[in-house]
Formats: structure tokens, C-alpha cells, sequence
């Protein structure tokens, strides 16, 4: 089974379910599973752990971690490299279990920590999947339980603990790619190939290395029209009032060039006598991306009990994206100049007289330049030296890591230097309403920009190191243990921009906001497992963590296992919760950047239409300025982590469980959101800063702590394999979840907003909804060297943004099918389908992604896409 929460018996997985295998099986070994220091012979836990295994994802057609997380029925929303689109997220991908934000899922590879993300993508609190070497990861380990002892109080939705291969002893090399049957891009193809020598065993070592290389095209939203950004009937109004040709305004007057012929031209709307400008054409739905990665580790046998290990990875994620024509805003063309309206080059207004001696307002979308397109690139690496063994009856672990993770910004082309421009305007060189002369032209080229603008850079160094072993049959009932360990790391960042970017408006970036910030924690704890009847286990974990700036806090965890008779296990635990506000979440200054959405002015445009002194190219339907970014008054957030679950097996082949959880947050750290600042102005109108005209100069959403969130839910899984007959082996999986609860404070002490299954706005990460189920549900046959798989991916649907026009959301639910064959133990080729039916995602008219109409969050718009894959062993 490919999700393997409840595996069958014998499997090594079962473990993680606990529930203990019929078969017996002699001299098994002392393991350790994620979510608990103390190595066990059985290794059940008294938490929930599910359990990927790499290659069978691999057949299913997943070549990538941020595939592989969006499988998790725990993990909310897709939190992917899409969102790179219009963003400053290097192409990061975050995964966010239970979705209380990617900031709380703790991710880490084979069990420690790696370097967040150095960007603001989520305020540089949460690992980049594509950074990690996907080509080398055996197994992934998900910690459904939050709050680690073991690993940090800062894993409040849980642990994924990505497990690599722990020696190669031999050659392999696989080649595949994937195409959608739609035209239109999207196609990827990958190449790994790994190597290794040596065996631990016998020769008392093994150095190995893997590895890869995946590409990705572009997918543009011109090639799936239902994208489409302009659909007002069922409330989608992605458009622009910055718009080429420029609308102008002259006191309570606007118009536009073309608003007498209907904005006769392509990509144009006419309303409210302005054009208005669908940008649908330039945009990227999927980005092309292009990921290289290596992982390599020497291990060798000092003695028989104790193995030193050195391990290395880099990896390497170039993201490329375009977006519509950067804009201009507060421009002014003067009387007397070529192009000002009447002059006889650009049409004077139909519905109203200008003031000749008095100049226009501008606002201009620069189309002549282009589109506007960015690479970012986007480099994780880690250097890890461990020993591990057993010394005087004691296990133990020790480790010294290092690691990075770099982000260069860069401008490829579409970007101008906004005061030359502006300077071109207001002198009549550059004209904002029709095509250049040659002067003009001139100008607009020698403005442009390219090249590095930003580079942010993420750092930790860590030492840690654990012990554990049994300390006796205190109640006659089975040996107890102990584990005691500590940790200390350094993690520091900073960021640099170009002196350039001060002069590129729509980049949101000031160069003279250079920032850095550094701190160090220590932690220790202990963990204890004491059988008290044959049948009960009681465990219980303390830590205890010093910050260099946010003081000291000890958070303790206790769990249960309970096995009335040999087919149930009954498990529960409760822990708490800490964590700190990220060094960006802190020290990132404050930069304005645009509203991702349109917004009308609650005061100048009420229900969209001008009034009160309203301007409709200035105050309706506009994306305004955002004043955004850290805060060094931030107050931790703290939770309450319950769970209580039962894994039945009735019969061999059967498996059934369920995990209920409970989470409570307080203090929570989160940008407010753009759009309840519009949505209720009057409660937050200390948000709107307005000029001295009334209009509005810009809104803050700054990151700050905005009360609580409580959620809860159900986890559900199911596993059977069907009797071997002459037709093969028939297996079934299941792995589910359910939200029952989930709502939130926009402010301390204020109301409740219920976001399950309901979209909210929110800022980069956690805007959407809470989906009320999710699953992933696997059939699969194995005959001899043939093997296939028919695979159900659900997301449940929810209530649309703008529910006025449309309702609900559909469910996305889509099929994949795979066959593979394997020669021997030589050669293996996988062909398959995702997305079988070619489903297209269901409408939606949210506007808080530059993807429209639909939610790239929880569904994709590749339709049927067919893949393979070779692999050749040597």
C-alpha cells in the first residue's frame, strides 16, 4: 500500500499503527520511529504515524516532494511553486498539516532540522519542499500529533520527516516524463541515477550518491480558457483600472482614449466610462521550473556498535514566471505636451470639458514593455557528520549540521526604471494613450531593468545528541525506557536588494531595507515509557527550551497505549505547544506592495460605483497600495495538542483506524487580511490611510498576533489485502480526513469566522478554505512481474469567495491508473494516467491567487496527463 497508516502484517510499516503483527517474526531488531526518542523491538507507538513509501508513489506518477505531500489527506492545501506567480516566494513549495499554516508543520530530514526558506513566501518559517533531494528519500514518516518533545514544540500540526536510503550497494538509473493531453505546455521530464559501494556489514562501510535532474514547462492560462479572469456573472472580476491605453482624470472627471468606441480593442472592458484591462493572456497558471539535486553519504563501522556517517546534499530549484505589464500610478501627462487629450494626437473626453491649463492624471499599464518576467533561484544544502550506537547498554545519537538556504531574486525583462518613465511622460517624450515615436520608443528601451535585485540567505547550525535505553520492569509488565537529549542551533538571516529596485514601483522592494537578525536556542528533554499492565502503556516527555530572545518555556507531552486483546490498540496523547516568531517574521522592514485583488474604496466607490467625490479609474475595482511586513513586537504563539484514537484488526488482512485530534492556538502570527480590511472598514479603519484628496494612499497588514484558532477533526484509515488466488494479489487503501471544526480570530478577542468549508481571505499562505474531507484511496493488483494501480484523489467542496454570484466550489475529484512490469530484478517500466477522466478543476471566483477561476490550492489544471518511467539496475 502506498499510504500505509494501517499496513498489513508482517510489513516493517505496522509498527506505526500499533497494532502487533499475528505473524511471528524472530530476532527483530530495535527501531526508532518518528515521534518518539526510545528505540523499540515493536516499535508501536501511542501516536498516529503514516507512512509513504517512495516508490510506490514513483509508479503512481509523483517525481517530486511537493507532489508527494499534496497525498496527505492531513495536509490541508496544496501551498505550491504556482504561488511563486506574482510573488516573491522563490518557487517554494510548504506543506501545512491540519492547515493552521505551513509555519506549524515541522519538516525535517532524517530527523533533524533543515534551513527555512530564506524568503517572505511564508515569513521565512517553513522548509521548501523543493530543496529537498526527492531522488534519494526512501520513505516519509508523518507525525499526525503536534507538539514534539523530541523534535521541537514548534511542530503544533505535526512532523514530516523525510527518511533518505541508508546505503546503496549497487547502480540505478531512471528516466521518465509526463505529458497532458491538452495542448498547451506543462510537459516535465526527470533522470536520476544512484551508486554506491561498500557494505556496512561485511566490509564495515558503504559511500553512496544520488543524483537528478526534473524539468517542468510553463503552462499559461491562455491555454485553458476556462481560466479566464473576467466572468462577472458568476462574480469573477480579475481586470485592471491601470489599463493601455491610460485612463486619465481630471478632477471628478475620468475617461479613456477608447471609451467612445466601447474600449474597442483586445483585452479591453468598458465600464463606468474607463476601459479596463484583462491581463488573462500574459499569465503563467504553472511556472517552468528546473530542480537538480544531489545527496551523498559515507558511512563506516568504527567498532560493531558504534557508525560514524557523513552526509551531503545540495539542491538547486531555478523557478520562472510571467505576469501582465508592470503599471504606473500618480503620473500626470501637462497641457501643452503632445499627448494631452485634445491636443490632436490623443482624443479629448466625449462626456465632459477639460481644463486646458490644468494637467491629467495618469495611470498607465506599460504594455509596449512587455510582460513581466522573473527567475528565481533558489539553492538549499546540508552538511551533517553523526555517530551513533550503543555504549554501555545506552543507545545513543549524536549529530553536527550545517545548513543553507539561498534565494537570488532576478528581473529578467518587463520592468522599467518607474522615474524615467514618469520623467518621459510628464515631458511628452513617452506617450501613455498609443503607440511611441521613435523618441519615445528610444526612451521605454533604454528604461528597462534586469538582473539580481534581491538575495536572501538562511543559515543553522546545530549540535544535538540523545540517549535511551530500558531502566528496568518497575511493574512487571515489560521493561521501561528512558531517553534524555539536548540541542543547540544558531539560525541567522539576512537580505540584500539592489540599489535599482528603488526605482521599480511594482516590485514592492526598498533597497535601503537591507535587513538581518540572528538568534541561538538551547533545548533539553526527556522522555520515559513505562508498561504498567501487559496491556497498558503510559509515556510522558518534557522539554524545556531557552531563546535568546524570547526567553525560557518547558511544554510537556504525555501518551497512552492501551491493548485490551491482541486485535485493538487504543492510543491518546496530549502535549503543548510553542513557537517563536521566525527571525523574518520579526525583522523583515516594512515595504509596500500592491493588494493581490481589486478592491473598491468603501468610501469613494460603495457597491462600486463612484461616489462622494469618487474617481471610478482611481477608486473602483483597483489594486491599492499594501503597507506590509515584520513586527518585533510579536508575542509567541502557544497550543493545545490532544489526540485519541483506536487501530482495529479484525482478521490478517483487515486494518481500521481512526485518530480524532484537537487543536487550540493562541497568539496566532499572521498578515491581516486585505480583504476583511474592505470587507468591514468601519471596524478596521485604522488600516485605511487615505491622502489629503480622501483618497486612499495605502492599507497595513502587517504581520501581528490575531487571536486564536481552534480546530478539530477525524483521521481515518483502511487497509486490506485480499487472499493471493491464481488472479494475484488485490490490495485496498484508504487514508481520509475529516474537519468538523475549524474557526478563527482576525483580532484579540473578537469573533469567531468559521473557515471550515467556507473561503476566507487571508495573506500568502492561508487564504482558501478548510476542505471538510479529503482522501486518498488506492486499489492495486500484483501478478508475478506485473503490477498495476487505480488511485481516487478527493478534495471535498466549500462556499466561494464571492457568494453572491456563485455559491459553492465542486468537489475535485479526479482518477490516476498505472501498470508497471519488472524484468528480473534489471529493468522496471511504469506507464500510467494521471487525472483519467481529464476533469477539469472546479469553478471558483476567488481572487487571491493571479491564477482565476479556479483554486489552484486544492486542484490543477493540467486535465489528462500520460507518463513513464524507466528504471535500470546495475
Amino acid at each position: 500500500m502506498v499510504l500505509s497508516a494501517a499496513p498489513p502484517p508482517a510489513a516493517t510499516a505496522s509498527a506505526a499503527t500499533g497494532v502487533e503483527s499475528p505473524s511471528v517474526i524472530p530476532q527483530l531488531q530495535r527501531i526508532e520511529v518518528t515521534g518518539s526518542a526510545i528505540r523499540r523491538v515493536d516499535a508501536e507507538t501511542a501516536v498516529p504515524v503514516t507512512i509513504l513509501r517512495t516508490e510506490e508513489l514513483k509508479k503512481q506518477g509523483v517525481t517530486s516532494t511537493e507532489q508527494l505531500i499534496s497525498r496527505i489527506s492531513a495536509n490541508q492545501s496544496s501551498v505550491g511553486s504556482g504561488r511563486s506567480i506574482g510573488s516573491s516566494s522563490g518557487g517554494a513549495a510548504f506543506a501545512d498539516l491540519r492547515g493552521i499554516g505551513p509555519n506549524k508543520t515541522l519538516v525535517l530530514l532524517n530527523g533533524r532540522r533543515l534551513a527555512n526558506n530564506a524568503t517572505n513566501a511564508i515569513n521565512g518559517s517553513g522548509v521548501d519542499l523543493n530543496t529537498i533531494p526527492f531522488a534519494a528519500i526512501d520513505r516519509v514518516e508523518v507525525l499526525r500529533d503536534g507538539a514534539s518533545a523530541l523534535y521541537g514544540t514548534d511542530a503544533i500540526g505535526g512532523v514530516i520527516n523525510f527518511i533518505t536510503k541508508k546505503s546503496v550497494t549497487d547502480g540505478q538509473l531512471t528516466l521518465g516524463g509526463s505529458t497532458p493531453t491538452r495542448a498547451g505546455g506543462g510537459e516535465t521530464n526527470n533522470f536520476s541515477g544512484s551508486w554506491g559501494f561498500g557494505d556496512l556489514d561485511e566490509d564495515r562501510f558503504n559511500v553512496f550518491g544520488v543524483v537528478s535532474h526534473d524539468k517542468q514547462q510553463s503552462l499559461k492560462a491562455k491555454d485553458r480558457d476556462y481560466t479566464y479572469n473576467y466572468q462577472p456573472g458568476r462574480g469573477l472580476d480579475y481586470s485592471s483600472g491601470i489599463a493601455s491605453p491610460a485612463n486619465y482624470s481630471q478632477g471628478a472627471n475620468a475617461s479613456n482614449p477608447l471609451a467612445a468606441s466601447g474600449c474597442n480593442a483586445p483585452g479591453l472592458i468598458s465600464r463606468s466610462g474607463i476601459c479596463r484591462q484583462s491581463l488573462w493572456s500574459y499569465l503563467d497558471l504553472v511556472p517552468e521550473t528546473e530542480k537538480t539535486s544531489f545527496f551523498g553519504k559515507a558511512s563506516g563501522k568504527l567498532a560493531d556498535d558504534h557508525t560514524v556517517s557523513l552526509e551531503y546534499f545540495w539542491a538547486r530549484n531555478l523557478n520562472r514566471t510571467q505576469i501582465g505589464p508592470g503599471l504606473l500610478q500618480g503620473l500626470q501627462v501637462q497641457p501643452g505636451t503632445p499627448y494631452y487629450p485634445g491636443n490632436g494626437i490623443t482624443p479629448g473626453p466625449s462626456q465632459f470639458a477639460l481644463d486646458p491649463t490644468q494637467p491629467v492624471d495618469v495611470n498607465w499599464r506599460e504594455s509596449e514593455v512587455g510582460p513581466r518576467k522573473h527567475e528565481d533561484d533558489n539553492v538549499g544544502q546540508r552538511l551533517l557528520l553523526t555517530f551513533e550506537g550503543t555504549l554501555a547498554g545506552w543507545d545513543y545519537n549524536v549529530g553536527a549540521a550545517y545548513n543553507q538556504n539561498k534565494v537570488t531574486n532576478a528581473i529578467q525583462s518587463g520592468y522599467v526604471d518607474d522615474r524615467a518613465v514618469a520623467n518621459g511622460i510628464n515631458t511628452g517624450v513617452i506617450n501613455p494613450f498609443g503607440p511611441q515615436s521613435a523618441d519615445g520608443r528610444a526612451l521605454l528601451d533604454a528604461s528597462g531593468v534586469d538582473g539580481d535585485y534581491g538575495t536572501a540567505v538562511g543559515r543553522v547550525k546545530s549540535i544535538d545528541g540523545r540517549i535511551s535505553r530500558d531502566i528496568g520492569d518497575w511493574f512487571g509488565a515489560g521493561p521501561s525506557a528512558l531517553a534524555l537529549g539536548g540541542e543547540y542551533r544558531k539560525e541567522d538571516f539576512h537580505q540584500d536588494f539592489a540599489d535599482f529596485a528603488a526605482n521599480v514601483q511594482s516590485l514592492g522592494v526598498d533597497p535601503a531595507a537591507t535587513v538581518a537578525g540572528d538568534r541561538t536556542v538551547s533545548a533539553q528533554y526527556a522522555e520515559v515509557n513505562v508498561p504498567v499492565l501487559d496491556s497498558l502503556e503510559l509515556s510522558a516527555a518534557l522539554r524545556h527550551d531557552k531563546y535568546s530572545d524570547f526567553g525560557n518555556t518547558t511544554n510537556p507531552k504525555y501518551s497512552f497505549r492501551f491493548q485490551p486483546f491482541r486485535e485493538l490498540v487504543v492510543r491518546g496523547a496530549y502535549s503543548e505547544g510553542f513557537r517563536a516568531p521566525s527571525l523574518y517574521e520579526l525583522y523583515n522592514p516594512n515595504f509596500t506592495t500592491f493588494t493581490v485583488a481589486n478592491y473598491n474604496d468603501p468610501r469613494l466607490c460603495a457597491g462600486g460605483r463612484p461616489s462622494n467625490g469618487g474617481l471610478a479609474n482611481r477608486d473602483c475595482a483597483q489594486q491599492f497600495f499594501s503597507r506590509n511586513g515584520g513586527n518585533q513586537s510579536l508575542s509567541p504563539e502557544t497550543a493545545r495538542n490532544v489526540t485519541l484514537g483506536f487501530v482495529y484488526q479484525p482478521v490478517t488482512n483487515l486494518s481500521v483506524g481512526l485518530d480524532f485530534w484537537w487543536i487550540k492556538i493562541a497568539n496566532q502570527i499572521a498578515e491581516f487580511p486585505e480583504s476583511a480590511v474592505f470587507e468591514q472598514p468601519d471596524l478596521y479603519s485604522d488600516r485605511i490611510v487615505r491622502k489629503a484628496d480622501g483618497s486612499i494612499d495605502h492599507i497595513v497588514t502587517g504581520l501581528a498576533n490575531l487571536g486564536k484558532v481552534k480546530t478539530n477533526g477525524v483521521d481515518v484509515s483502511l487497509d486490506y489485502r485480499f487472499a493471493e488466488s491464481r488472479f494475484g494479489q488485490f490490495g485496498a487503501n484508504l487514508q481520509g480526513t475529516y474537519v468538523d471544526r475549524y474557526v478563527y480570530q482576525q483580532q484579540l478577542k473578537g469573533d469567531y469566522i468559521d473557515k471550515a468549508g467556507d473561503f476566507r481571505g487571508g495573506d500568502f499562505s492561508s487564504a482558501g478554505a478548510v476542505a471538510r474531507w479529503r482522501h486518498s484511496l488506492t486499489g492495486t493488483w500484483n501478478q508475478g512481474p506485473l503490477g498495476a494501480s487505480l488511485t481516487n484523489r478527493y478534495t471535498s467542496g466549500y462556499n466561494d469567495y464571492n457568494r453572491a454570484y456563485h455559491d459553492k466550489v465542486g468537489a475535485w475529484s479526479v482518477w490516476d491508473v498505472a501498470g508497471t512490469y519488472t524484468w528480473r530484478d534489471t529493468a522496471q517500466i511504469t506507464v500510467g494516467v494521471q487525472n483519467l477522466f481529464d476533469r477539469e478543476p472546479p469553478f471558483s471566483n476567488q481572487t487571491s491567487t493571479f491564477q482565476s477561476g479556479y483554486d489552484p490550492r486544492y486542484s490543477d489544471p493540467f486535465g489528462r496527463t500520460l507518463y513513464s518511467r524507466v528504471s535500470y539496475n546495475f
